[in-house]
C-alpha cells in the first residue's frame, strides 16, 4: 500500500473511531465503551473526545486534564452544544 493511500485509510480508522465514540454517549451505551475507543487514540480530536466524555461524568479534573491535551478551552456551553459542535469538526 503506498504511504499516502495508508494515511488516508488511518486517518478514516481514527475518525471513525471517534464517531463511534460518540455515537455511545449519544445513545447511552455503556460509557466504558466510548472511554476505551478515546483511549487507544493520541491525536488532539481524540483528547477533545476524552474531555467532553469525562465533562458529561460530571469529572471536571479529568476533563481539564483532556481538554489542555486537546489545547482547548474548557467547554462552557452545554454538553449538547459542545457535542455537535464535536461532531461537525469531526465531520
Amino acid at each position: 500500500m503506498n504511504k499516502t493511500i495508508k494515511i488516508v485509510v488511518v486517518g478514516l480508522l481514527t475518525l471513525a473511531g471517534l464517531v463511534a465514540a460518540l455515537a455511545y454517549t449519544a445513545s447511552a451505551l455503556a460509557d466504558h465503551k466510548a472511554h476505551r475507543i478515546v483511549m487507544d487514540e493520541h491525536s488532539r480530536d481524540a483528547a477533545w473526545v476524552h474531555a467532553y466524555l469525562h465533562r458529561v461524568e460530571g469529572d471536571d479534573g479529568n476533563a481539564g486534564y483532556w481538554y489542555r491535551q486537546a489545547k482547548r478551552e474548557p467547554a462552557t456551553v452545554p454538553p449538547d452544544t459542545e457535542w455537535e459542535a464535536i461532531v461537525s469538526a469531526l465531520l
